[in-house]
This record gives structure tokens, sequence and C-alpha cells, in this order.
């Protein structure tokens, strides 16, 4: 089985004030291609921590982070940028989309940025958009957009690029039961059938349903890792 992620002996401590506090403790932990893994845990756990370490957006006090064979702790800022535009796709709870661009215009933003021609990135950007169930909305702007909608554009923008893994951070946060269930449809539909990695961190009960691995995040430790296939 193809690794895709590896931590080694992972920790991070954050300085708040005089008090020292270590949000990752001694994490080792592998994500696998196809993986539907959750990290789950209650606020304040560290599960948020070790995804922003997956994703190189934060680096580890102690410990290394490989993605795909890649340690991440001997990459300059500007091949951290590249790698994480080109093979990590980011899904956020508040959406992170740029306001003043359309659905379209968001997917195909990191494309343009990849030096892809016009053509490709339109055929990649449409043919995902239909993916998603966005067809016919992509001349929207965000605040043209329901809460749902918003979400699966950007889950358009980050499996558009054909990462190597996904990242969503408590994608189903700001919308309500019914829409959390028709995301979670389409990303388990994404995982089966095209065979995209998703990690996500969540407390959200629906997500940790439907997930393949549970990962149980507690004070910064994984205090358990259990797989249901």
């Amino acid at each position: 089985m193809e690794t895709i992620v590896e931590l080694k002996n992972i920790s991070k401590t954050y300085q708040q004030g005089e008090v020292e506090v270590k949000a990752v403790n001694d994490v080792s932990l592998s994500v696998n291609k196809g993986d539907f893994a959750v990290l789950c845990g209650p606020s304040g756990s560290g599960k948020t921590s070790i995804l922003n370490l997956i994703g190189g957006l934060d680096e580890p006090s102690l410990g290394n982070v490989w993605l795909e064979g890649v340690n991440l702790a001997t990459q300059t800022n500007a091949q951290l940028a590249e790698i994480r535009k080109n093979r990590i796709g980011f899904v956020f709870q508040a959406y992170n989309l740029i306001p003043v661009m359309t659905a379209y215009e968001n997917a195909a933003f990191v494309l343009d940025l990849q030096g892809i021609k016009e053509k490709e990135i339109h055929q990649r950007v449409m043919q995902t958009l239909a993916e998603v169930g966005l067809v016919g909305l992509e001349h929207r702007r965000p605040d043209e957009m329901s809460g749902g909608q918003q979400q699966r554009v950007a889950i358009a923008r980050a499996i558009v690029t054909r990462p190597a893994i996904v990242l969503a951070d408590e994608p189903t946060a700001n919308v309500d039961s019914h829409t959390a269930e028709s995301l979670l449809d389409l990303m388990q539909k994404l995982n089966q059938q095209h065979g995209i990695t998703f990690l996500f961190s969540t407390h959200d009960q629906h997500v940790i349903d439907r997930a393949q691995r549970i990962i149980q995040v507690q004070d910064g430790t994984i205090a358990s890792d259990e797989c249901r296939v």
C-alpha cells in the first residue's frame, strides 16, 4: 500500500505568555493512498495542528513530516509553497473562497498558477464543477451561493489540481445536517470512484460515521487508530 504522508515523532509546542503548550506530543502516523480517514477529538485536542503540520502550514518543533517521500523540514518556503500548490488540496471550515471571483474562477485559480494552458483549465474546471454538482452555477460569486454550494466550490478547487491528498478541516461545521450529508456523499464518491485520499479533522459525528479509518486524538497524542474496512 502506497504511503502518501508519514509523520515520525512529531511534536508542536506553542508559547502562550509564560506558559508552554504542547499541541502535538510525539505523534507518529501514516496516511495511505485511498484513505478516507478522520482525525477526531474535542476542540483543543490537537487534530487541526496535526492537519496543519501535514499541509506544511506549520513547522514541527520536533520530528519530521514526509509527503510522498519528501521531508518537508528540508524544503525552503518557496518549495513548500510549490508542494502545497501542486500536491495538497485544502478544504477549510470557512470555505476561504476569493469573494470577487466566480465559482469557475475560484476553481481555475491554482491551475492558472501552475501554468496550465487555458484550454485544459477550462476542460478540467468544467468537468470538476460537474462532478461536484455545480453545473450552471459556474458564473456565480460566493455571495450569490448557499453555504453548501460554496463548500462544493472549495472541494472543486481542492481536487481540480489532482493532488496527492485532500486535507479537510471541519468541512461540515458551517452547514446544516442535510447539506453535510450531501457534501459527505460527494467526498465519499470522489474517494471511491477516483481514489482521492481524504484526511479530515472534525468532531462532527456525521463525518466520523462515514470514515473508513478513525484516528482519535486526545491531548496532542493518538489515543486510537481504527480501520473499519
